[in-house]
């Protein structure tokens, strides 16, 4: 039976990002909305999201650069 390591290490750290991602929205949003009300935890939201926008562009230049990268290598 062989295993594919590779793709269960991805499958791990999208399903490690995934729940991080829910666990701060969820319980973190929850927390300010529970301590501090509701039009609080909708500026958390605010901010929350446009933390995570920097980090998608961050990603997204990555994951670009590499695809460049292979898509140029002639070896």
């Amino acid at each position: 039976m062989p295993r594919d390591l590779r793709k269960y290490a991805a499958s791990t750290t999208l399903r490690l990002v995934l729940g991080g991602i829910i666990l701060l929205l969820v319980v973190g949003l929850g927390l300010i909305a529970w301590l501090y009300g509701s039009s609080a935890a909708l500026m958390g939201f605010i901010c929350v999201l446009g933390g995570l926008v920097v980090v998608g562009l961050i990603t997204l230049l990555v994951f670009g650069l590499d695809y460049f990268l292979k898509k140029t290598d002639k070896d």
